[in-house]
């Protein structure tokens, strides 16, 4: 291939790009639940004909967008390519087949230009409510958890299947948000194929076949690339969850060979009898990523690039779980996935990966109304009816460099929702929402602080959390001498502690307390620049006694360090 060549299709893979964030972000400027629309839970990609992802939307979480990488050959092994049709939309919510949970809807949708299928648009989205037990762990089966959707049309030739939405609007508690998230993601899609169209039609393109083949062999090449700068060897780590009835372990052995990462999950925890256990396809899609940003983070995330990655994930344990186990909230246990090969690449390449963080998000579905609180009686005020979930995030780890993100998720990437928009979506009042202080790890990089939030129905009534927590008994750990991250905790403003996991009433007059956990640290705290310690106490992240206690300065109360003072106690 010529130089001109390459760089012509190094513009249009570019492009092809451009075009499937396009696609992501009218999905949120469309859609009907907040999780979309304010959190960016979703992934958009294209895909060739034969399942394979091409690009990825830059908006989007990884479990969404790896884990939909494989579900679009589950699409054509029903559909096949040949029967597809214009204006034709597919869709599933199927956890071993899509996305992990119920919760997600995955729709594919075919791409034609000038009557010719080029290709396929797939997207992910959460949404708020599928009907069941609601989101959150206590079924005990995948079947409780919601309305089960295998992979069925939901538009036929741009028309819609109205027995579809019949069952779809009858299983829900939000009818009117659900279907109105499928039209968006119908839409999003069909955006996404016209702009592929016009690109086809600018770069006289007749099928994407030869740009797929640049894409492909590309990526593979230069991922391999980078594993063979890596030190070989095989490197074990661990790393627990609170669990829901006993504490989880997941453990690793990753091997690096010649061009290939192979790792072995032998020694994890079985199965839980509640739903957070974690699909095979949700598992591979975090760990995937966890190796992808410490070994190749500059090169673009698709089929190829993420193929010398492989995995062996034991039959019964908790991150293989089989059907119709239950999975609503798998994201507990896989979000931790990437802290856990960070700690098998922290002994091939230390200074490349980070310290734990808070890691699975916190995101707390609430609801009110008679469903909670029944008929009321005498002077007993019932809420309205509701049901929300609000995206929250602890702190990062610490980077070799670099302090960790202070409320930030990771793995998950999604954005943390504005107050003003769950208030807007239902009658709850965050009375605090704000950085924890003493929360981060210390080191000579410190974690990131984790948050404070309080949180009531309208009016202090009695709503309910289906608490799904993580990180409460097992701190996030600092790394090469770094203190662990604080952990969370969950209670009520009154003092009385909840259960990290489950469904539990906030009686009339209280108020949720939720205590994120902070980043783990990195290095030696005495390594850490004074100055830097004294810029945390003015910000409040830090208390000027542990400022003392961690770091060995001493500073005033108005944030001033006392340097004479510190460098007599650091000697």
């Amino acid at each position: 291939m010529s130089a001109l060549a390459e760089i012509q299709r190094q513009v249009m893979w570019n492009r092809l790009v451009a075009v499937v964030e396009e696609q992501a972000q009218i999905m949120i400027r469309t859609a009907f639940s907040t999780t979309v629309r304010e959190a960016g839970d979703l992934s958009a990609g294209v895909f060739d004909l034969q399942g394979r992802m091409l690009a990825q939307a830059v908006t989007g979480t990884p479990g969404h967008v790896n884990s939909m990488m494989e579900s679009v050959g589950h699409f054509l092994q029903k559909f096949p390519a040949a029967t597809m049709q214009p204006g034709d939309h597919y869709i599933t919510n199927d956890p071993w087949l899509a996305t992990g949970h119920l919760h997600d809807l995955t729709v594919v949708t075919p791409a034609f230009r000038d009557g010719r299928l080029v290709a396929l648009f797939a997207n992910t989205a959460h949404i708020i409510d599928i009907g069941g037990l609601g989101f959150g762990p206590e079924a005990r089966s995948v079947f409780e958890e919601g309305l089960y959707i295998p992979i069925v049309k939901c538009f036929e030739r741009g028309q819609p299947n109205a027995t579809f939405f019949d069952f779809i609007r009858a299983g829900s508690r939000l009818p009117v948000e659900l279907e109105g998230d499928i039209y968006s993601l119908c839409a999003c899609n069909e955006a996404g194929a016209a702009r592929l169209a016009e690109m086809m039609a600018e770069f006289a393109l007749e099928t994407l076949d030869p740009l797929a083949d640049f894409i492909f062999t590309s990526s593979l090449r230069a991922t391999e690339a980078e594993i063979a700068k890596l030190p070989r060897g095989t490197f074990h780590a661990e790393i627990f969850s609170d669990g829901y009835e006993t504490p989880v372990r997941l453990a690793a052995a990753l091997s690096v060979g010649e061009a290939t990462i192979e790792v072995d999950f032998t020694g994890t925890s079985g199965l839980s009898g509640r739903g957070i256990n974690v699909p095979a396809p949700y598992c591979r899609a975090y760990a995937a990523f966890g190796i992808k940003v410490v070994v190749a983070p500059e090169i673009p995330n698709n089929w190829a690039s993420l193929m010398p990655f492989r995995f062996a994930i034991p039959e019964g344990c908790i991150l293989n779980a089989p059907r119709p186990w239950p999975v609503a909230v798998r994201h507990v246990i896989g979000q931790l996935l990437p802290d856990l090969m960070m700690g098998c690449l922290h002994q091939a390449v230390p200074a490349r990966v980070t310290a734990e963080g808070s890691s699975a998000l916190w995101n707390p579905p609430l609801r009110g109304g008679g469903s909670v609180s029944g008929q009321g009686g005498g002077n007993r005020r019932v809420p309205a009816d509701f049901e929300v979930i609000t995206f929250n995030s602890g702190g990062t780890g610490a980077r070799a460099t670099l302090d960790g993100l202070d409320g930030t998720a990771f793995p998950s990437g999604v954005r943390t929702m504005p107050v003003e928009a769950t208030e807007n979506a239902a009658p709850v009042v965050f009375w605090r929402k704000e950085l924890r202080p003493d929360s981060a790890g210390a080191g000579r990089t410190r974690g990131g602080a984790g948050q404070i939030m309080e949180v009531a129905a309208k009016d202090d009534l009695e709503f309910a959390v289906n608490a799904i927590f993580d990180r409460i008994a097992n701190a996030p750990r600092g790394r090469a001498g770094g203190a662990d991250g604080a952990t969370g905790a969950v209670a009520l403003k009154s003092g009385e502690r909840l259960r990290t996991k489950g469904f539990q009433i906030i009686p009339e007059g209280e108020r949720l307390m939720l205590l994120l956990p902070g980043g783990g640290g990195m290095g030696d705290p005495a390594e850490r620049d004074p100055a830097l310690v004294a810029r945390d106490v003015r910000d409040g992240l830090l208390s000027v006694a542990a400022a003392r206690a961690a770091y060995k300065v001493v500073v005033a109360e108005d944030g001033t360090l006392d340097q004479r003072a510190t460098a007599a106690l650091r000697s």
